[in-house]
């Protein structure tokens, strides 16, 4: 049986586009997709191959990895389950803590829920419930895809000197004192510059957040209040009080930048979660930076990382629902004709 290199071609062909613009920008979210269509091709090569020399093999490894995907989709749901109800034990019956559990939720009911659709056997049902599988489809696509590179992403390690380490803030308990997750961003602050000051550079912390309705002071004033008290001196720590959201902090912080060094760079820190999303703003707003992530409570994760892909896939809003309703319009058109 003759081995066909299309496989290997094309994942190459996407493997080089990767590397090309990774190059040029590691900030971009559709490095993410040719790295992805890069491993789904260079592993459909290898089954090609396998094939080849054994059509039973080849057949044993497909059904594996479908019985595998099927059961890490079980077993993931009921994880999102299980986590879901963990986040709103010691977080609160808020929203955006319900987002895990309603994802385990759909992902538990998706099997059934089309079974019983397909006995019904009514046919708007059914055509209703194929546009919505393949826009589910799509954005799981897409989820896959983000996932991916967040774990690439989150895996860079700083190569060049900084001038600047810019913290992001969050929210203050109390209005006035520094949450853990917000500590854990000043923590991580504080070793890079411990490490950048080990090795003979000068490099300045920036607290960038301004001050909530709800706050009694800025966080930017808190964060450095924190800073100090663990160390680090006063002289060496930037306030930007003025900003309201991540988009304003990455501004703000920028021209508090080059009003002191024009030709800057710097390592924004934030949660693991959130460092995706953070680069992508970043590279928005023409920030010369790097974003680097702490770390976040392993049962807060979840939730925090579905509400980024959300918060990523509505930044995207035009191109993403018009590619949903044009998935939705083919499905009823092919149901028609």
């Amino acid at each position: 049986m003759t081995i066909s290199p299309v496989p290997f071609v094309i994942a190459g062909l996407f493997l080089l586009v990767f590397l090309v613009s990774f190059g040029r920008d590691q900030r971009k979210l559709r490095n993410g997709f040719y790295l992805f269509f890069a491993l789904v091709f260079l592993a459909m090569g290898v089954l090609f191959v396998v094939a080849s020399v054994s059509g039973a093999a080849a057949a044993f490894l497909l059904f594996v990895g479908v019985a595998l995907a099927s059961l890490s989709i079980l077993a993931v749901a009921v994880f999102l389950i299980c986590n879901g109800i963990t986040m709103l034990r010691r977080e609160g019956r808020r929203p955006a803590n319900l987002l895990s559990l309603l994802a385990g939720i759909a992902m538990a009911a998706f099997v059934p829920v089309n079974f019983l659709i397909g006995r019904i056997g009514w046919k708007p049902l059914w055509v209703t419930s194929s546009a919505v599988n393949s826009v589910l489809a799509y954005m799981s696509l897409l989820f896959i895809c983000f996932l991916l590179y967040v774990f690439v992403y989150g895996r860079i390690r700083i190569r060049h000197a900084v001038d600047f380490i810019v913290v992001l803030g969050a929210g203050l308990l109390e209005g006035k004192r520094v949450s853990p997750l917000l500590a854990s961003r000043l923590d991580r602050g504080h070793r890079v510059f411990d490490a950048e000051t080990a090795k003979g550079r000068n490099p300045v912390l920036i607290t960038s957040g301004g001050q909530g309705a709800d706050e009694a002071i800025p966080e930017a004033e808190a964060m450095a209040n924190y800073l100090t008290s663990n160390g680090v001196s006063q002289d060496n720590i930037l306030l930007e009080q003025q900003s309201q959201t991540t988009w304003e902090n990455l501004t703000y912080s920028k021209e508090l930048m080059r009003t002191h060094q024009a030709d800057y760079r710097c390592v924004i820190v934030t949660n693991n979660f959130h460092v995706l999303r953070a680069a992508l703003l970043a590279r928005k707003a023409k920030v010369n930076g790097h974003v680097i992530g702490s770390p976040t409570a392993w049962y807060f994760w979840p939730s925090a990382t579905i509400r980024e892909f959300i918060a990523i896939f509505l930044e995207h809003r035009t191109a993403n629902i018009t590619i949903c309703v044009l998935i939705v319009a083919l499905q009823v058109a092919t149901a028609i004709w």
